[in-house]
């Protein structure tokens, strides 16, 4: 159940809102159970063995973006019943409802004590997590009346582009996320500067190395030069 609904779970918590709300729809918690329970005790295990097909996985993994569409429109919609033009909390609503699952997912590990800090959803930002986070602020626009498109068009065009993402990245089997050269642009932008530094400061610090092996192979050269001056003066005399 928190795996299902931990996105409405936590945009309930954010909105001051009773958590186990999800409770009274009756027909999402049997279709929830019904689902858990084929799966794992189906006889000859029939279903997993289903799912071990291709086409099955994508047909599933589309539907789950859906879904993810369905959520996101359902958060930003009702954050913008309580806060009208709250561009911030749209967002996080938005946001929470679409990817919130795998944060009280988290939450669950750490209360069984299996927690693990470098998994942190939000340290470390999953592909869903991302584009949720692209379609929150996107449908915040148009709920805003800041992007001219309606509703309906946008959540097509938002689904296509899930449903293609998600099904290209299983089929090639690579986890390269479709915004990754942006992220790297914006990154270098923002932040690069400190990469631009640290060479100077290591030429800097090489430098004054060099310098330090001089003067100290110097000293020695020296005194071997006054040693060898010593010897001679004492044979002439």
């Amino acid at each position: 159940m928190l795996h299902c609904f931990g996105g409405g779970i936590l945009s309930c918590v954010l909105l001051a809102e009773p958590p186990l709300r999800f409770l009274a729809n009756n027909t999402n918690i049997l279709l929830a159970s019904s689902i858990w329970y084929i799966a794992f005790f189906c006889p000859c295990d029939l279903i997993s063995q289903a799912y071990s097909f291709l086409p099955v996985q994508l047909l599933a993994a589309g539907m789950k973006e859906v879904t993810r569409t369905w959520k996101i429109v359902g958060g930003v919609t009702h954050a913008n019943s309580y806060y009208k033009n709250g561009w911030i909390v749209m967002i996080a609503i938005g946001w929470a409802r679409g990817a919130g699952g795998s944060i009280i997912t988290n939450f669950e590990q750490l209360v069984k004590g299996c927690w693990k800090p470098e998994a942190e959803e939000w340290l470390k930002m999953s592909y869903p997590a991302k584009v949720t986070l692209l379609g929150s602020v996107i449908f915040t626009f148009q709920q805003t009346k800041y992007l001219a498109i309606s509703k309906h068009n946008l959540m097509f065009l938002f689904t296509v582009f899930l449903v293609a993402t998600k099904i290209t990245m299983m089929i090639t089997k690579t986890a390269l996320v479709p915004f990754a050269c942006f992220e790297d642009t914006l990154s270098r932008m923002l932040f690069g500067w400190q990469q631009q530094f640290s060479p100077c400061e290591k030429k800097s610090e090489t430098k004054s190395s060099f310098n330090g092996t001089g003067s100290s192979t110097s000293k020695p050269v020296a005194n071997a030069s006054d040693k060898v001056k010593k010897k001679h003066s004492k044979k002439t005399e």
